[in-house]
């Protein structure tokens, strides 16, 4: 096969409130926010930047002219896995500090390179994040 596809870029998340979205990633993920220009007339846009990959926060008040998007947009149906080097009981602290309810862990589970210790919580809209960390 010709085309392997060797990382994640971005990827879009849809929010009812994107400034709601944007405070909660920046304070319980420690994401950075950047407001970008798109081009072509479209309004500003707001994404997420963490390592080497970003999130775009779409609003569902968003149009297909504005966004070039998916054909069953959602708020809250995404399930996303962050990588962290913070321990399991780090997370828990950290979250419990933040105000955020723990939905589940830390439990192990299957990651992209073994086995992972996961600690589970949902953002503003309801979609489930997962906080992880591999063993050294």
């Amino acid at each position: 096969m010709s085309v392997i596809v060797t990382a994640l870029d971005h990827l879009v998340l849809n929010v009812r409130d994107v400034e709601i979205s944007a405070r909660w990633y920046q304070k319980v993920l420690g994401m950075e926010r950047r407001d970008f220009d798109p081009g072509q007339g479209k309004p500003p846009r707001v994404s997420m930047v963490f390592g080497h990959q970003k999130i775009n926060l779409r609003p569902l008040t968003a149009d297909k002219v504005e966004w070039f998007t998916a054909d069953h947009e959602t708020a809250g149906s995404d399930d996303l896995c962050f990588l962290t080097t913070a321990s399991p009981d780090e997370v828990v602290r950290h979250l419990q500090a933040c105000g955020v309810a723990i939905a589940e862990g830390p439990v192990a589970k299957q990651g992209a390179r073994g086995v992972l210790a996961s600690v589970y919580c949902r953002d503003p809209d309801g979609s489930l994040i997962e906080i992880s960390s591999y063993s050294a």
